[in-house]
């Protein structure tokens, strides 16, 4: 009962999960569970049962086209939810979660959770399922009206805006994502994202490294992508 709770205030704060917050709360070994880079949380056509709180790490959740290529819906850091679709009673999986850096996660059984579930909680659960479906209309409109080097820049641009930092007057972006993984984002190849990072740092406007992303100019960048679409 007391991880539910702890699980309902996170959600209900829509914040990050500090080490801090971690270590206030008796998690049963059982429900806390620890995955090394490489693993697969679970597959497609696995039982859909369970939800699950990512409290350290990165997830990438993908599916499979008919011909086997890999797409790449959502990459995660700590502090989000997946899985969230077990709670619409969906079966089985359709897509899978891997796990892009060794992760630990709290992990909740659908059954648990619809006892004791309250109006707050559905309500922001909602929210998170509403966004995911939100972030997948932009990038299907996306794909249809814009071209691929305007994609990857609102790509950066939604990026920054939601996982950013400011540092003096340019932002960063911790754990930056690999060009073939922004690639299978954006419905674009990993050469014309390699091509157009380089061009921008050539301008100064950006700079990065496996490590993070760290725009110098960001005015400059939303300019970039006005004059992609005109």
């Amino acid at each position: 009962m007391q991880q539910l709770l702890w699980l309902y205030k996170e959600i209900e704060q829509v914040t990050s999960i500090s080490p801090q917050k971690i270590g206030c709360g008796d998690f049963g070994s059982h429900q806390h569970k620890r995955f090394k880079r490489g693993d697969f949380v679970y597959v497609p056509e696995d039982e859909s049962d369970r939800i699950f709180l990512l409290i350290e790490g990165q997830v990438k959740i993908g599916a499979y086209g008919p011909s086997g290529k890999e797409i790449t819906k959502a990459i995660l850091n700590k502090g989000e939810v997946f899985g969230e679709l077990a709670l619409l009673e969906e079966g089985s999986r359709r897509d899978f979660a891997f796990v892009m850096e060794s992760c630990i996660l709290c992990v909740l059984e659908t059954k648990d959770l619809k006892q004791r579930i309250n109006h707050s909680l559905n309500y922001n659960l909602m929210k998170i399922v509403g966004a995911r479906l939100l972030d997948m209309e932009k990038r299907l409109e996306s794909m249809s009206f814009k071209n691929s080097r305007t994609r990857i820049i609102d790509f950066l641009l939604d990026l920054v805006a939601k996982k950013g930092h400011q540092v003096g007057f340019e932002v960063e972006v911790r754990k930056f994502i690999t060009h073939q993984e922004i690639a299978n984002l954006t419905s674009t190849s990993r050469q014309t994202v390699t091509t157009l990072l380089n061009d921008l740092r050539a301008r100064n406007i950006l700079t990065f490294d496996r490590r993070r992303l760290l725009v110098r100019d960001l005015p400059e960048l939303r300019q970039q992508a006005k004059l992609l679409l005109d």
